[in-house]
């Protein structure tokens, strides 16, 4: 054992003898592992880094903003509010679209597909 994990282990054994991990929160619990198995080997680490700390991909935020928006007009009667909460919806689904670099699908705007496909014009 090299000189550093030997000092390490030591110092682990001096705090397991005072106690100082006796009421850490989750002992006895299994280990809770997560599924980093979409994530490239060598950014495994920076994602793990930047989720404990609380920040996410912009992508994953559009995403929880949409389910959000989506609660929210289930809740909401017609009138000024609801058709400016559909706009915002419709605006966040195109962007996350193109941040996804997927081509936008006619499907998530329904309300404009007639339109766009109506060739009579």
């Amino acid at each position: 054992m090299d000189i550093l994990a030997s000092i390490a282990e030591r110092k682990i054994q001096e705090a397991m003898a005072r106690g100082e991990f006796d009421n850490l929160p989750g002992r006895g619990k299994p280990l809770v592992q997560e599924d980093l198995s979409g994530i490239p080997e060598e950014l495994r680490m920076a994602y793990k880094v930047l989720k404990n700390a609380g920040c996410v991909p912009p992508e994953v935020e559009l995403v929880n903003e949409v389910q959000s928006l989506r609660r929210l007009l289930l809740d909401l009667d017609d009138g000024e509010e609801r058709r400016k909460k559909v706009r915002e919806l419709n605006f966040k689904l195109m962007k996350l679209e193109i941040a996804l670099k997927r081509p936008v699908s006619l499907d998530l705007f329904p309300q404009y597909q007639d339109k766009l496909l109506d060739t009579s014009k």
